[in-house]
């Protein structure tokens, strides 16, 4: 079966398995597993933050971060297509009270700067909530997996710094970001105040992601993350995965965006798809399938019959994740597999 639902399909390779049965264990709820301890100062040196917190999910990253920069009835601007308002179970509010206004995602991933000041809330009207947070999402998944630069990240700052306006970043795949954008995680990170990146998808990892901030912004943050029910025991086994992929699988992500963008352009001429490659720029391709006469749930079975599988996004677009798991020599099968498909 070839697997491209999700970079989160992703599996442990033989020796990041070896390397987690090594790993040094021990309490991490008091702060004494040494291999979640040795992740954190391996990820808050490489993103340049005082801090860094191991938690269960990108999820929970973002909730917390979320639940410490906010208290209850202040309001986060962020894009309406962006994991956070879509895809999280509406978690600030359920859990924190906190109110989201969501403003319009551009295809690039980014947000008009003048529709984020224009929509930040009048602190002297009692009729308003209070506007505490902007989130960002790099790369931004349902924007065509769009890397979001450090530029447009720094004009976003200057501008919502004049109202005392944090700024997180969900970075679920920042390492796909900056291998795009051919730069650092440290330069993308440098104008957040806090920023969240997963192990879970490109990295290959199991589970885990982490937190980055402040000193006095993680002390807050793991007293959250007990409440939350992600303060873990010998958990050094599932970040001692981390330690392996940062210092072994970063640098290879290149090749999914290479695999990514050889499908893209293998599926460019095929008729009744409607793909445009000039938005392909990291391991994410967004398509639309255009055969009135096959239905989305006909297209996945068909694939799965023959042992593909892709995301279904629903009113006919579809989405293919490369990642470390899939194989550059599939790519022409996928191709013929899809074209064969839709012109029968």
């Amino acid at each position: 079966m070839i697997d491209l639902r999700s970079d989160t399909v992703t599996l442990p390779s033989k020796e990041m398995k070896e390397f987690m049965f090594d790993a040094p264990l021990g309490d991490d709820v008091f702060g004494e597993d040494p291999s979640i301890n040795a992740l954190q100062d391996k990820a808050s040196n490489l993103f340049q933050k005082e801090k860094a917190l191991f938690v269960p999910s990108g999820t929970m990253a973002n909730l917390i971060s979320l639940l410490t920069h906010c208290n209850r009835g202040d309001e986060i601007l962020l894009g309406n297509k962006s994991h956070i308002f879509k895809y999280e179970a509406g978690g600030a509010s359920a859990f924190g009270g906190i109110h989201s206004h969501q403003l319009n995602n551009n295809d690039d991933g980014t947000i008009d700067i003048n529709n984020i000041i224009e929509n930040i809330r009048d602190t002297r009207d009692d009729h308003f909530p209070k506007t505490k947070l902007l989130c960002l999402e790099n790369t931004h998944n349902f924007c065509y997996g769009s890397a979001i630069t450090q530029e447009y990240i720094a004009e976003v700052k200057s501008q919502i710094s004049q109202f005392n306006i944090k700024l997180h970043i969900d970075g679920a795949r920042i390492f796909n970001a900056a291998t795009s954008l051919n730069c650092s995680v440290s330069t993308l990170a440098q104008d957040a105040d806090s920023i969240t990146f997963c192990l879970s998808k490109g990295l290959s990892c199991p589970s885990g992601s982490l937190i980055l901030g402040t000193s006095d912004f993680i002390k807050k943050a793991k007293k959250i993350r007990k409440g939350l029910g992600g303060g873990m025991r010998q958990a050094g086994i599932l970040a001692s995965a981390g330690i392996y992929a940062l210092d072994n699988l970063t640098n290879r992500l290149g090749e999914d965006h290479e695999n990514a963008l050889l499908i893209a352009k293998g599926l460019e001429d095929v008729d009744n798809i409607d793909i445009d490659i000039s938005k392909v720029s990291t391991n994410l391709i967004f398509f639309y399938l255009k055969k009135n006469d096959l239905s989305d749930k006909s297209f996945i079975n068909k694939l799965l019959e023959n042992k593909i599988k892709i995301d279904s996004k629903g009113n006919r677009k579809f989405r293919i994740a490369t990642h470390y798991g899939f194989a550059s020599d599939n790519i022409e099968r996928v191709i013929n597999t899809i074209k064969s498909i839709v012109n029968n």
